[in-house]
């Protein structure tokens, strides 16, 4: 098979081209990144395998990703590529719209008129909107409305009712998965845990939103690469599947998580203005897809807190090259190689 898989150089993307392309020696994975801010080509263990063929293009280009799928016969679609930091979201709405909607549309369009090809659409748990403090038994199901609270998660649900929409129009063959806070090796130290990791390694003061106590659902990026995997080959099309961890923790206690595994003091967390429309709490059931179709996460929270630590702990040099954004010399010479 010929699977593209959008957004390849990102956190979650390059997990999953690197599980894939190690994992099935006989499919070509082709990792399309346009290599924004978030995008790293140093993430991508398998960049020199024979089965993994970069390309570099903007989702939103529609000639662009229209010649693509003329030139390659793409049997499946595995759509990461997004805009995600809800932060930058609330700076910049237009370009989350433009990148979540408008790229989605693109490659739904192109994947409708080169085949109907198989289509998988990767979402997240926040367009849900959120859950009250201290409801365990609450939790969000395939069929809870969508309710968006920021302008990252209003986009995301557009684009979701948008591939809903082509399986149901066009009946291409659509899923789509909707999963909660992701962990593990190569997340870009904007996020909660590669930013407290990075800060706490240099003695710098630990921004925590509010009170910290806002519950999210933590999933390691390795368990979400093998739901997508069991979806993308087993799953039924026009179907939703959430996939959660198990795992509800405050962000304070996954702080303090941290700050005991580096050996670092409490006294480094400071208490900032809380974000706007913060939501108060995630919390996924993921009973279909384990039922479903077999799946079930393989970490606990404490054993993937630990191993991702221990990575950042022992790949400093990946956080420095990011935060002195000297992967971005890297992402050009690759880009001017492809262009030459």
């Amino acid at each position: 098979m010929n699977i593209l898989v959008t957004g390849g150089a990102g956190f979650i993307g390059s997990n999953f081209v690197n599980y894939m392309a190690k994992k099935y020696s006989k499919h070509t994975i082709y990792n399309l990144d346009s290599l924004t801010y978030a995008g790293n080509i140093n993430n991508i263990e398998v960049l020199d395998y024979s089965n993994h063929k970069f390309l570099y293009a903007d989702i939103t280009d529609y000639e662009e990703i229209q010649t693509l799928f003329e030139n390659n016969q793409f049997d499946l679609v595995v759509h990461f590529a997004a805009e995600s930091h809800v932060d930058n979201s609330i700076k910049d709405p237009k370009l989350f719209v433009n990148v979540n909607v408008m790229g989605t549309q693109v490659l739904l369009d192109c994947a409708r008129k080169f085949g109907n090809i198989r289509f998988h659409h990767v979402s997240t748990d926040e367009v849900y909107g959120d859950l009250p403090l201290g409801r365990k038994d609450l939790l969000f199901t395939e069929s809870t409305p969508v309710n968006p609270s920021s302008p990252y998660s209003a986009s995301k649900a557009g684009s979701d009712l948008l591939a809903m929409a082509y399986q149901r129009t066009y009946k291409l063959p659509v899923t789509m998965s909707r999963c909660s806070n992701n962990y593990g090796k190569y997340q870009f130290p904007e996020k909660l845990i590669p930013l407290m990791i990075s800060k706490a390694l240099k003695e710098e003061k630990l921004p925590i939103y509010g009170a910290g106590v806002n519950v999210r659902d933590w999933l390691h990026v390795y368990d979400h690469c093998t739901a997508v995997d069991a979806i993308v080959f087993n799953g039924k099309i026009g179907e939703i599947y959430n996939i959660g961890g198990n795992n509800e923790m405050q962000n304070i206690e996954i702080v303090k998580i941290i700050l005991k595994r580096l050996g670092k003091a409490e006294d480094l967390i400071t208490f900032v203005e809380d974000r706007k429309g913060h939501d108060l709490r995630y919390a996924i059931d993921n009973s279909k897809i384990t039922s479903e179709l077999g799946w079930k996460p393989s970490y606990t929270f404490e054993q993937g807190i630990e191993e991702t630590v221990d990575w950042y702990l022992s790949n400093t040099e990946w956080i420095e090259n990011v935060l002195s954004k000297e992967y971005e010399i890297n992402n050009k010479e690759l880009v001017g190689s492809i262009n030459e």
